[in-house]
């Protein structure tokens, strides 16, 4: 790959402040993709934009259009969308003048690639043909929908059902508007219900080593679970610890501390905070929650995709206990560099026996820092999606 050429980024919100998964992955591939080629970013945005959003973004960017959707038009797009076939998240995210904006900032751009993230952003771009386009699925949303109907109420299961249907039957057209596929993960990828998934290339997320780094700080907390708390799987995590998990805890170790560490808790979540049960919502800087806990505990039970939290947990040294589900896409050895429990009663019995061995700890402490330096670098996954972006990559994996 030879000389700077213009990316056209396509996201369905402004990467900044990094507050949630999308915004991450997002911001550190601009990142990484600006040392070599010239960025030019189009995002819409449902809130108002951050004061130093832009500031922060011209860093990377050439330049930035952010085309602001109200709640009405919103409101109007979902509404007409219930009689519609597409995933109502494409309806919330794709309107009439942010297409106009699109198509006037692409033509004074004039790209040599265009890189959306989301299949919620593939309706901007599915008209344009002459410039080679690539998707980031990032996650299998399907997938994630049909979990989120496990003990759903009947009206939600309903809603999710019918979501569920639009993104399968969505991710698998949404193939076909692009030349390159990328997904963060093998496990995601054949959630992916498409003929040719198996050209699905593989970009996983990376954690920033020199920002996560181990801190010496008095310990407050015994287990930290961390995450935009408005987000479902995370309030259902959250819950699950709460409920099922801790009063297992208890039984045997009474004085055991929960903090709950992230933006936007839910009232449900608020509800139940105590002298045990920490609900701290948005910190400035994540490191001092992590800093002041023993243990980070993320057992995930619905959701898609690469927890950030864990590699940003293992990055910090502390010992991180998981499940299945959230270490099928990570691929950390249960035992050895973290801690994976099925049920309730084997996470308990994870927390029990990690407060009661330092010496263990530690060393899977040592070993999961080791596990995210050799397997999860920002740079070398984003150098592979440059050379996806130009149609340079043979390696799926």
């Amino acid at each position: 790959m030879t000389g700077r050429k213009k990316i056209l980024v396509v996201l369905s919100r402004v990467p900044y402040p990094l507050d949630k998964g999308d915004k991450l992955r997002a911001f550190n591939q601009i990142k990484s993709l600006s040392q070599h080629h010239e960025i030019y970013l189009f995002a819409t945005s449902d809130t108002p934009v951050n004061a130093d959003a832009e500031k922060v973004l011209k860093q990377y960017c050439k330049d930035i259009c952010i085309a602001s959707i109200s709640k009405f038009e919103i409101a109007c797009n979902l509404f007409l969308g219930f009689f519609g076939n597409k995933p109502f998240q494409v309806y919330y995210f794709h309107h009439r003048s942010a297409q106009k904006r699109f198509d006037e900032f692409n033509q004074q751009v004039n790209p040599d690639a265009i890189f959306c993230q989301l299949i919620r952003t593939a309706e901007y771009v599915k008209h344009i043909s002459k410039v080679p386009k690539t998707i980031d699925y990032q996650d299998a949303f399907a997938k994630g929908m049909e979990r989120r109907m496990q003990g759903a109420s009947f009206i939600k299961k309903a809603i999710y059902r019918m979501e569920y249907e639009r993104l399968r039957q969505y991710e698998h057209l949404a193939f076909h508007y692009f030349e390159h596929h990328v997904i963060i993960s093998v496990e995601d990828r054949k959630y992916i219900l498409h003929e040719d998934n198996h050209k699905i290339v593989i970009i996983p997320n990376g954690v920033d080593l020199d920002y996560f780094r181990e801190q010496a700080q008095e310990k407050d907390f015994e287990l930290l679970f961390t995450g935009n708390m408005s987000y479902p799987p995370n309030i259902n995590c959250a819950m699950y610890l709460i409920k099922e998990v801790m009063p297992l805890v208890w039984k045997q170790l009474p004085q055991t501390r929960l903090l709950i560490s992230g933006t936007s808790p839910v009232r449900e979540l608020l509800s139940l905070a105590n002298d045990k049960i920490i609900i701290s919502g948005r910190v400035d800087d994540i490191r001092k929650s992590f800093g002041r806990s023993i243990i980070f505990i993320a057992p995930m039970q619905i959701g898609t995709g690469l927890q950030n939290k864990l590699l940003e947990a293992m990055a910090m040294k502390l010992p991180c206990i998981t499940s299945p589900l959230a270490n099928a896409p990570l691929g950390a050895q249960s035992g050895y560099e973290i801690m994976v429990g099925e049920n309730k009663q084997i996470v308990a019995e994870l927390v029990i026996q990690l407060m009661l061995d330092e010496t263990f700890r530690k060393l899977l402490a040592e070993r999961g820092r080791a596990f995210v330096e050799t397997n999860y670098s920002w740079e070398k996954h984003n150098n592979k999606l440059a050379a996806v972006i130009f149609g340079e990559n043979t390696e799926l994996a």
